[in-house]
């Protein structure tokens, strides 16, 4: 045990390069996606993330998008508490058996318009979980879903172009 930890310090952190702090192309990314939400509803784009049943990697990319780097709270996005206050549900991971209801309920809180994004390959078809007797597969299975964004985890950048991708193809 005392040697893993060693080799722990000793090496380092497994971790990607942070995004620079004025990258154009996240920012305009951001910025396009506050446009249309402001002319979509007319005002922010709240969003309310639902965690499924997954491994966690899915919401550690979604809260990034609050982080210094990408900062989307600037141009009016929101993640919000309750589903009552979201236009856009955003569920990860593979729906469990134990949470099939809590997120039907959670659509249902939902006012319209609203819509339902599946964020990560688990939230397609159950990913690594498929087959699992605890596992209702994927989210589509459970609500109606209006767009996937793939990955293992999505990207935040991959998560900003989902959302303007709803936006820009869906009519109110």
């Amino acid at each position: 045990m005392r040697r893993l930890l060693f080799d722990t310090l000793r090496k380092a952190p497994l971790t990607e390069p942070a995004p620079s702090p004025h990258d154009p192309e996240i920012a305009g990314l951001i910025a396009q996606l506050g446009r249309s939400a402001q002319a979509r509803l007319g005002r922010s784009l709240a969003i309310r993330e639902v965690d499924a049943g997954s491994c966690n990697g899915c919401e550690l990319e979604i809260n990034a998008l609050g982080n210094a780097f990408y900062d989307f709270e600037r141009f009016g996005l929101h993640l919000v508490a309750s589903p009552r206050h979201a236009d856009v549900l955003m569920v990860t991971g593979p729906v469990t058996l134990n949470m099939r209801e809590a997120l039907q309920r959670t659509y249902e809180a939902m006012p319209s318009p609203k819509w339902v994004v599946a964020a990560g390959g688990c939230a397609l078809d159950g990913g690594l979980f498929a087959g699992s007797y605890a596992c209702a597969k994927g989210v589509s299975d459970v609500i109606p879903v209006d767009l996937h964004i793939p990955g293992c985890p999505p990207t935040p950048t991959a998560l900003l172009k989902g959302l303007l991708a709803l936006l820009s193809r869906t009519q109110m």
